[in-house]
């Protein structure tokens, strides 16, 4: 998955403003105690960091 892809995710899930804020505020402990964005320029990948969100939020399997 590509980071374009992951924030696509994110903004079709949360709406583009709720996404970038999440991505930005919210602290995951599956992520190292990181922020989304923390962790993509730490390197995670953006896949595993869109399941931490989907585990975060409890978003669907359908949709993750």
């Amino acid at each position: 998955m590509r980071n374009t892809v992951f924030r696509k995710l994110m903004a079709d899930e949360f709406g583009q403003v709720r996404a970038e804020m999440v991505a930005r505020e919210h602290v995951m402990s599956a992520l190292g105690g990181r922020t989304a964005d923390e962790a993509l320029e730490a390197g995670f990948p953006p896949k595993e960091v869109w399941l931490a969100v989907c585990d975060a939020f409890d978003v669907p399997e359908q949709r993750r």
